[in-house]
């Protein structure tokens, strides 16, 4: 199989770009950033090539490239531009597994009247939910897992980024009603040997092909 998966989190800033790194690797797959915002310094697609390992050939062109690291629908509008849905269809992949990772949370919206779950409600790909293992978590992911499910978008499993809380984990597992695929640890020297190493650890191949779409 060549799965195609989106990658989205319960919040910003809690590591979708460097699980993303490591799933692309895992899987052997390319990477596709749809909107990047925010272009001074490393962007996320140079992450996922740096600690993914991936040839500049893995790395499929953003669609657009917005100059402000801010929600999508404020950074176009300061760039004098508006993202179009309709324009975000899936690239070609060349064969190989796709790895798609969104902005933010679900509800990050790209315009004035759409949100990033509107996009992914159209694709129907199965989703990775990440969540951080610190407070409010629980609440966090429980209402990114009804939002999902509100919308018929299949869930292939949440992904905890994170020191290991295991009763969190429990609870949003068994509330939630969600596969567990694992959860990757905050390395403080993060390469990309010690990512793809803990990852490996952390994360096993088959659980994202079985369950995914081609």
């Amino acid at each position: 199989m060549n799965p195609r998966i989106v990658v989205t989190g319960t919040d910003t800033g809690i590591g979708k770009t460097v699980f993303s790194s490591g799933l692309a690797n895992l899987l052997g797959a390319n990477y596709w950033k749809p909107i990047q915002a925010g272009l001074d310094g490393e962007t996320d697609s140079q992450t996922v090539a740096r600690l993914g390992g991936l040839s500049a050939d893995r790395i499929l062109q953003e669609r657009y490239r917005l100059r402000t690291p801010a929600s999508p629908h404020y950074s176009a509008e300061l760039d004098g531009v508006r993202v179009e849905a309709d324009s975000l269809d899936l690239p070609d992949t060349g064969g190989r597994p796709l790895v798609i990772e969104g902005a933010g949370g679900l509800m990050v919206p790209l315009s004035g009247d759409t949100l990033y779950i509107d996009v992914f409600e159209r694709w129907r790909l199965p989703v990775v939910l990440c969540a951080s293992t610190k407070l409010g978590t629980i609440n966090h992911s429980l209402l990114s897992i009804e939002a999902l499910r509100k919308r018929d978008i299949p869930i292939l499993g949440m992904a905890f980024i994170g020191e290991r809380n295991a009763e969190t984990q429990t609870v949003i597992r068994e509330m939630g009603r969600v596969r567990w695929l694992g959860r990757l640890p905050w390395l403080s020297d993060l390469t990309a040997d010690t990512l793809q190493a803990a990852f490996k650890a952390s994360f096993r191949a088959d659980s994202f092909k079985l369950y995914a779409k081609e």
